[in-house]
C-alpha cells in the first residue's frame, strides 16, 4: 500500500505540472452554458433538474467524458514514454502492480473531479433558469457516480493501449472512434447497454418519470455484466501485459 501511495503522489504531481489537467473544466464548462440556455418551453414553466441534467449530460456523457478518459490515459502514459522514462521508473523498488494501479487512480481521480465539477455548473444552471424544485442531491450525486463508473473500462482499455503504444497519438485515435458513433449507438435499446462507450451517458441521463426518474442509474445486467464485467477484462488484460513488458 505504501508504494501504491507513493506512486500515486508522484503521478499527482507529474500530472499537474502539465496543463493537461485543465481539460477538466472544458466540459463541465460547455455543460453549463447549455444548461442556461435551454429553452423549458413557451409557457414560462421554470423547469425541472431531471430535463436540465438531461440537456447537459448529452454532449458531456456522451463525447467529452470517453475523449477525456482517454486522453488522460495517454499523458499518464507519456511522461514514461518519453526519454527512457520506463526504464528510470521501473528501475526503482516499486512494483508493476503498483504503478499500474497509480495510473488509474490517477486518471480516475480526474475524471471524478470533472464530474464534481459538471455537479457544480448543473445548480448554477438551475439557479439562472429559476428551477423552484429543490435540488434532488442523492438522485443526482447517483447518477454523477454511476457515470464515473461507467468510465471504468474505458480508462481500463485506454490505459493498456497507451502502455503499448509509445505514440500519443494512437491510443487518442482509437478512443475517439469508438466514442463518435456514440450518437448513433445510444438509441439502439439492445447495443448501446452494452457498448462501454455509451455507457457513460446512459448512467446520467434521467430515464423514467415523475418519482422514478432518477432511479436505476444503468439496468442491472448493464452493470454487473457489460460494465463490471468489461472493466475487469481490459484491467486484468492491461496488468498483465504491463508485467510482462520489456522496457
Amino acid at each position: 500500500m505504501s508504494r501504491f501511495l507513493q506512486m500515486l503522489a508522484v503521478e499527482r504531481l507529474k500530472l499537474f505540472r502539465s496543463p493537461v489537467w485543465l481539460l477538466i473544466f472544458v466540459s463541465p464548462l460547455l455543460a453549463t452554458a447549455i444548461g442556461m440556455m435551454v429553452n423549458f418551453g413557451t409557457d414560462g414553466s421554470p423547469g425541472d433538474w431531471p430535463t436540465l441534467l438531461a440537456a447537459m449530460s448529452l454532449l458531456h456523457a456522451m463525447l467529452f467524458l470517453p475523449i477525456m478518459a482517454g486522453i488522460f490515459a495517454a499523458v499518464v502514459c507519456r511522461f514514461e514514454h518519453v526519454g527512457g522514462g520506463w526504464k528510470q521508473l521501473l528501475a526503482l523498488p516499486v512494483s508493476r502492480p503498483a504503478v499500474y494501479a497509480a495510473k488509474m487512480t490517477a486518471v480516475l481521480g480526474l475524471l471524478a473531479i470533472c464530474q464534481l465539477l459538471l455537479l457544480a455548473g448543473l445548480w448554477a444552471a438551475g439557479l439562472v433558469q429559476g428551477v423552484t424544485e429543490p435540488f434532488p442531491w442523492a438522485a443526482v450525486l447517483t447518477r454523477l457516480c454511476a457515470s464515473w463508473f461507467a468510465c471504468w473500462p474505458i480508462v481500463a482499455m485506454q490505459l493498456g493501449a497507451s502502455l503499448g503504444w509509445s505514440s500519443f497519438g494512437i491510443p487518442l485515435a482509437l478512443n475517439v472512434s469508438f466514442t463518435v458513433p456514440n450518437m448513433l449507438i445510444v438509441n439502439s435499446a439492445k447495443i448501446a447497454p452494452f457498448y462501454p462507450w455509451a455507457q457513460p451517458l446512459l448512467a446520467m441521463v434521467p430515464t423514467g418519470q415523475g418519482q422514478g426518474f432518477f432511479s436505476s442509474p444503468l439496468p442491472l445486467e448493464s452493470v454487473i455484466f457489460a460494465v463490471a464485467g468489461s472493466f475487469l477484462v481490459f484491467a486484468a488484460a492491461g496488468l498483465i501485459y504491463f508485467i510482462k513488458k520489456e522496457v
